[in-house]
């Protein structure tokens, strides 16, 4: 029998390592809070020395980047999982689909909503290259929105505005997104700029009733949120064109 070569070991015996202390950073975060996901915390949880965790992780920073990213990839799953069973005709149950579940995961998850969505963290607010593929996890998460919104607009075109009707400074940003977008999926569609201006709005509607409602930043009025997220996704699905009875929530 040969013998296994010690480098294979060595990187089985690493990656493991890696695993369990983002295993513990999260079970921190998830029991105590992101102020209690410190490298001696964790240090302490495995039995390891805090500058043993510098052999794995050369900051705090890195650390929080990693979590970010395996965050990004998990809502991805979640979401890519929702839509499988959903035929690529039914362009409207499937972006309708993907942001019900977006919401779902988010009020699943509030401490890894957080990390990702919440207030940027010292050291990773600066906007970096969309296509860095330290970013993957991150563009594949938005590419599921992206593609879904796409497949939407080739199948049922809606009004939105001329390029020279947007403000050319928004317009030279959108543009570079847009960009950024089909170099990490060549398959999109060409989308005019009106379009992408008209998913970013929606995106932030989106994006903003779900926050608010994992912050707790609704509670002055609601105390169930589902009818109103349901009634802004209504607003959301008109100014994309979609003014037939929406398709309800599954179970």
């Amino acid at each position: 029998m040969s013998a296994i070569p010690a480098g294979g070991r060595r990187e089985r015996v690493r990656a493991a390592t890696v695993q369990e202390i983002k295993a513990t950073a999260r079970r921190l975060l998830a029991q105590e809070g992101p102020q209690a996901v410190t490298l001696r915390a964790i240090a302490r949880e495995m039995g390891m020395t805090a500058p043993g965790l510098y052999r794995y992780f050369p900051s705090h920073e890195d650390l929080w980047e990693e979590l970010c990213h395996d965050t990004y990839g998990a809502m991805a799953d979640a979401l890519e999982e929702a839509l499988a069973g959903i035929p690529g005709d039914q362009v409207e149950l499937r972006l309708l689909t993907a942001a019900r579940r977006f919401r779902s995961w988010a009020v699943e998850h509030p401490r890894d909503f957080g990390l990702a969505f919440g207030m940027p963290l010292p050291g990773l607010s600066q906007v970096k290259d969309l296509t860095d593929p330290a970013h993957l996890s991150g563009m594949r998460f938005a590419l599921v929105f992206t593609r879904a919104f796409g497949q939407l607009w080739s199948a049922r075109p809606f009004p939105v505005l001329q390029e020279e009707e947007i403000a050319p400074a928004l317009a030279e940003q959108l543009r570079r997104y847009r960009d950024a977008m089909a170099a990490a999926e060549p398959g999109l569609p060409d989308l005019p700029l009106g379009v992408v201006l008209v998913f970013l709005q929606a995106w932030v509607q989106l994006y903003g009733v779900v926050t608010m409602e994992v912050f707790g930043h609704l509670g002055f009025c609601l105390t169930d949120v589902q009818d109103f997220f349901e009634a802004q996704l209504t607003s959301v699905a008109a100014a994309l064109g979609i003014t037939r009875t929406l398709p309800g929530p599954t179970a």
